[in-house]
């Protein structure tokens, strides 16, 4: 222990300083509790970790070889300071410059054998003699680092864990509606294995898996887990009214084919109605639906819940289509008699009010209003000629009006 520079202190400057090193010593005491209790802490102590986790934990580690080495320390030269005063009522000269030097001089030696072997130099010298207060803040420095690692650990963790236990969830309830099926499902198995390795990978090391890009891939595995489990949950429904949805989505055919059938019968009145008239293709989907129904039915598919839900459902959509197609094409074809219906109505509506206008015996425009008659009930009517027809009707009438 090397002399401190500088007079003495007095008897009461050294009971002073006692209690402020005690006070201090208490407080180092339980931050150093506080630290090991840190959730970073308690989450890395343990584990098998790896990567950029890891490496900071051992980093952590031997600062916190040092830092119980420093607190051991200090502790030590408090001690033989607080013994030294309690020794003597009044301590003599040659007292007071010793307790002077251990509370406030260089009264702490760093050897070489004290300190961890990850944190010493080959250039360090063989020893060095330190002050309580150089003590203190090379602990604070220690304490620092390793409350940032076990605070950066633990934020990783508030991030990771809920991601976790979602996925964890999502398997689970996935694996619940697995055993409702009765069967394995291989996907279900593969993205199960794929979760336990990302899981042990988040555990290994999480200030990795904290960045957003691999929060983004795992959050794809979730994703996938969700569509699993949806699909399976649609083949659990599905098995548990296979009977109901089989019926219904016979009759939905059926209709399909009903519709279509209407869809031929508009047709072929349009034909006879209507000259040249610009159809649409005329559908013709329920005899492949049908096909494809039967093939839903066949006793090797019965097994195959997830695959004969799927294929069950693309067939309800192909024939809601179809259906829907089937009554779009026949109000399509069936407008065209509607137009020529409504035309035929205008026509009537224009003769009355030239009737109104006193020209009902109108040789131009009866002649104008004949050959429009002639073309709407003429069948098949000519509709591009009907509808100038009616139109040249509607503009004479004006003209007439105008004139008179």
């Amino acid at each position: 222990m090397k002399s401190a520079s500088g007079p003495p202190m007095s008897v009461e400057g050294v009971d002073h300083a006692l209690r402020r090193r005690r006070a201090e010593l208490e407080r180092l005491s339980q931050d150093l509790l506080d630290l090991e209790a840190h959730p970073g802490n308690r989450l890395l102590e343990g584990a098998r970790l790896c990567g950029e986790t890891l490496r900071r934990w051992e980093d952590a580690q031997a600062e916190t070889a040092t830092l119980w080495w420093l607190f051991d320390a200090f502790r030590r030269t408090l001690e033989r300071a607080e013994k030294l005063r309690a020794g003597r009522t009044r301590p003599g000269p040659a007292e007071l410059a010793e307790l002077t030097t251990l509370l406030t001089g260089p009264s702490v030696e760093a050897k070489v054998e004290d300190v961890p072997v990850e944190r010493r130099s080959l250039i360090r010298p063989l020893g060095e003699w330190l002050t309580l207060d150089q003590v203190l803040t090379r602990m604070d420095a220690a304490y620092r680092e390793i409350a940032q690692t076990a605070a950066a650990v633990d934020e990783a963790w508030t991030v990771l864990a809920p991601m976790i236990n979602r996925a964890e969830a999502v398997r689970d309830e996935a694996l619940e509606l697995e055993r409702a099926l009765g069967a394995s499902d291989a996907e279900l198995g593969r993205l199960t294995a794929e979760l336990a390795a990302a899981r042990d990978a988040v555990r290994g090391d999480p200030l990795t898996h904290a960045a957003d890009d691999r929060r983004v891939e795992f959050d794809r595995l979730v994703t996938r887990l969700e569509e699993r489990r949806d699909l399976l949950a649609r083949a659990v429904r599905f098995k548990e009214d296979h009977e109901g949805r089989m019926n219904a989505l016979a009759e939905l055919i059926a209709q399909v084919g009903a519709a279509e059938r209407e869809v031929l019968t508009a047709r072929d009145e349009v034909l006879v109605k209507i000259a040249s008239p610009a159809l649409p293709p005329i559908p013709d989907q329920a005899r492949n639906l049908h096909d494809r129904f039967m093939a839903l039915s066949s006793p090797h598919a019965g097994g195959e819940w997830i695959e004969l839900a799927r294929r069950t459902a693309d067939l309800e959509r192909a024939a809601e289509e179809a259906l829907a197609q089937a009554r779009e094409t026949r109000s399509l074809i069936t407008g065209l008699i509607d137009r020529r219906d409504e035309l035929r109505g205008r026509l009537e509506a224009f003769r009355a009010k030239a009737v109104r206008l006193g020209r009902a015996e109108d040789a131009r425009l009866g002649g104008i209003y004949r050959r429009a008659r002639d073309l709407l009930w003429t069948a098949p009517c000519d509709l591009r000629q009907a509808t100038a027809a009616v139109a040249s009707y509607q503009r004479a009438i004006r003209q007439s009006g105008a004139d008179g």
